[in-house]
């Protein structure tokens, strides 16, 4: 059995078997077939964050593959008043055939998985947002911009910064981090990228410079710069990034035909301008209902490595 955390724990060929699995049963429901591969299983979806894209994408992801999901937000259960976690995961996992976790603290997912008889799924954590980046690199395999790809990442050295570190880390491409001095990311993450980059021959860049990260990159993307849990930082964030903004003048860097990627929610006029973002709007939406695509080829994945 296997828990998905992050993409540290998986290597090349299992992210590229669980982005094959989804693009096979994408085509599946392109063609109206429905394969319930999930029939009758239940998928507990516990959400200390709120979302629209991840309680919806799972939600409907489950129902397509005949399968059942369970809201349970931290006002529905005893999670978070009283009752250890480690109680609540063996409860839960003795009723439900799988466990999405969406949280804050990445430690709390772990214990959780240490004592899940189930698939511990990740639907985001402060360290960690390694669903999302299985949908990025599904819609780029999509757009045909997978092959010598040059990422660039402009932003907070957060969750998402740290996923795209992994991922670059495990598949071998080349990523550019720019983040403002004091907002870099985690340096125990960076290291342990930059040791599996060793292996992968990835190449990880970090810098303070957004246009020098930028220029000629095939693929362009950033984040919010002030995340949930940090909205009494926002005015302060917003300071600190004069100049990261992705706008017009800084996606002129890229290669031609680049494409620019964002997680979404996005905020038109601070980490992205409304111009870069509607000039790109078919492939950010993509990129959002691969959400789906994708959760549900992880979901068939790890089921069928339960056995």
């Amino acid at each position: 059995m296997k828990h998905f955390l992050t993409l540290r724990d998986f290597s090349k060929e299992e992210i590229l078997e669980i982005i094959d699995t989804a693009l096979a049963i994408k085509a599946d429901l392109r063609a109206g077939i429905y394969k319930e591969e999930l029939k009758k299983k239940t998928l507990a979806m516990i959400f200390e964050k709120s979302s629209t894209r991840t309680r919806v994408s799972f939600e409907t992801g489950m129902f397509q593959l005949g399968g059942h999901a369970l809201f349970l937000s931290n006002r529905d259960i005893h999670l978070g008043r009283g009752e250890p976690v480690k109680d609540t995961a063996r409860v839960i996992s003795s009723m439900c055939d799988m466990v999405m976790i969406r949280t804050f603290e990445h430690s709390m997912i772990e214990e959780f998985a240490a004592y899940s008889k189930v698939p511990v799924i990740n639907g985001l954590t402060d360290s960690f947002h390694p669903v999302q980046l299985l949908a990025d690199y599904m819609t780029l395999v999509e757009y045909g911009k997978e092959k010598n790809l040059v990422a660039a990442y402009v932003g907070d050295g957060n969750n998402m910064t740290h996923s795209w570190l992994m991922l670059a880390a495990k598949l071998g491409f080349e990523l550019r981090v720019a983040s403002p001095k004091g907002y870099e990311v985690n340096q125990e993450i960076l290291t342990s990228a930059l040791e599996i980059a060793k292996e992968s021959g990835a190449k990880i860049v970090m810098l303070n410079d957004p246009k020098e990260a930028i220029k000629g990159a095939t693929v362009v993307t950033t984040d919010t710069w002030a995340s949930m849990g940090q909205e009494d930082e926002k005015e302060e964030r917003i300071k600190a990034f004069k100049g990261y903004m992705v706008d017009e003048a800084m996606m002129s860097l890229a290669q031609d035909g680049a494409v620019f990627l964002h997680c979404l929610p996005a905020y038109r006029g601070q980490e992205v301008s409304e111009g870069v973002l509607e000039s790109h709007a078919e492939i950010v939406f993509a990129e959002a209902e691969n959400r789906l695509h994708v959760q549900k080829g992880l979901m068939v994945w790890l089921d069928k490595q339960r056995g």
